[in-house]
């Protein structure tokens, strides 16, 4: 049974009301703490994902979670992707050390998964107060308006998330009309799903594959009309543990197969 789209972004929106607003831009030297990977954990990435945990395994008695700071305590959860069980997958704040650092790209990521597929999901922009949602076959939206990515540019013009790997390979070839004219990194992997369903941003290449990250995303990119698959076998993305190293989202199938011979 599918989730009250509305009720989820409820439950979203309020946590981001009570935990992580009130935290932007006045986080205490103490409420920032290093993890082991090398990213950062604020009191607002912990408060937020044990109130969206709680909120939602209420909503959905028969389900579980699969939180980031949950599992960076206890690796083992990421098992509960395997189970029979609904799964929320819940990123508390996407965009943590932007978070951290005063800057206004950051989101909360929540996904619906059963038997290994994503069913719903949902990035909210709480600065701009914009929900993207998507559900598996009903198409996707912010807030209130559906959302169809349009047709890109020329590869030359293309805007695109690339990793530093990759940029700094492909800028030496530039210019050229095989090459992207702009590749960025917003340092929030929500932030970089919502524009690409919007047709903003053209296309991202990724190396960590973690659920939280993705799950949503591509679910939201999927129903607005992208395509999106690993690089080494082109088959599509699934939550949770995975052998294949690399994915690639672009506005459909042909870009996706003319920009895959950028990063194989």
């Amino acid at each position: 049974m599918l989730p009250d789209r509305h009720k989820v972004a409820d439950i979203i929106r309020e946590t981001a009301k009570i935990e992580i607003l009130p935290l932007f831009r006045k986080l205490k030297d103490h409420q920032i703490d290093d993890k082991e990977s090398g990213e950062i954990v604020t009191a607002a990435d912990i408060r937020a994902e044990k109130r969206l945990a709680a909120a939602l395994l209420k909503f959905a008695p028969d389900s579980v979670t699969v939180g980031e700071e949950a599992v960076s305590d206890n690796p083992d959860i990421l098992n509960r992707l395997s189970g029979d069980r609904p799964v929320w997958v819940i990123d508390p704040l996407d965009g943590t050390r932007n978070f951290a650092n005063g800057k206004e790209c950051f989101a909360i990521i929540i996904a619906y998964c059963q038997d290994g597929s994503t069913i719903a999901g949902w990035i909210y922009d709480p600065v701009n107060d914009c929900m993207y949602y998507g559900t598996a076959g009903e198409g996707a939206w912010a807030n209130d308006r559906r959302l169809r990515i349009p047709a890109s540019p020329d590869v030359n013009k293309m805007t695109g998330s690339v990793s530093k790997r990759h940029f700094d390979r492909l800028n030496k070839r530039r210019p050229s009309p095989d090459i992207p004219g702009d590749m960025i990194r917003y340092r929030c992997v929500g932030r970089e799903y919502t524009d690409l369903a919007l047709g903003e941003l053209h296309f991202a290449e990724y190396g960590m594959l973690k659920p939280w990250d993705h799950a949503a995303g591509i679910l939201i990119h999927a129903e607005a009309g992208g395509f999106s698959a690993y690089t080494e076998d082109q088959t599509p993305y699934r939550p949770g543990p995975t052998t294949r190293k690399h994915l690639l989202a672009a506005a459909n199938l042909n870009e996706w197969q003319v920009l895959r011979e950028l990063f194989i």
